[in-house]
């Protein structure tokens, strides 16, 4: 796939303050779970550049092949803790808000294991992840992750 536009220089300030507070966003929860959130929401909207990218920092930060692998069927595996469970159900959930609101029977689950700030912080990530999915999408982005690390350093 050839990138239809620099989505980086194309618009420089703004791009620099979307990748600010995505890493912020980030930054605000454990590790894992953002990256299994990001990971879930990327492969729901197809985004091959995110899936790659998380899927890659994710192992970096020592998540497991079996556990990046059932991302696509957590709820028949056992690998995820509730609090896991939680968020990606909430993930799907708001990912997939256009196609009804189900995210009422997701709430209950998220409140039971997060509380009023996480909730809000996770949900702020979901809408990052999913704002990433679409300009990558959208615009043909691909990147390395070793290039998406330089470039996140040179941008912040």
């Amino acid at each position: 796939m050839t990138a239809k536009i620099n989505i980086l220089t194309a618009a420089p300030d703004v791009m620099k303050a979307w990748n600010g507070a995505a890493i912020a966003i980030a930054a605000s929860l454990e590790p894992s779970l953002i990256e299994i959130v990001k990971i879930r929401s990327s492969q729901i909207n197809g985004c091959a550049n995110c899936i790659n990218m998380h899927t890659t920092e994710a192992r970096s930060r020592g998540e497991t092949e079996q556990r990046i692998y059932l991302l696509s069927a957590w709820r028949e595996a056992p690998c995820y803790t509730e609090r896991e469970r939680a968020a990606l159900g909430w993930t799907e959930a708001l990912t997939r808000l256009s196609e009804g609101h189900t995210h009422e029977s997701a709430y209950g689950a998220l409140k039971a294991q997060f509380s009023d700030e996480e909730q809000v912080k996770l949900t702020l990530m979901i809408n990052i992840i999913n704002g990433w999915n679409r300009l990558s999408v959208g615009f043909g982005t691909w990147i390395e992750p070793a290039g998406a690390k330089a470039t996140a350093r040179a941008a912040a």
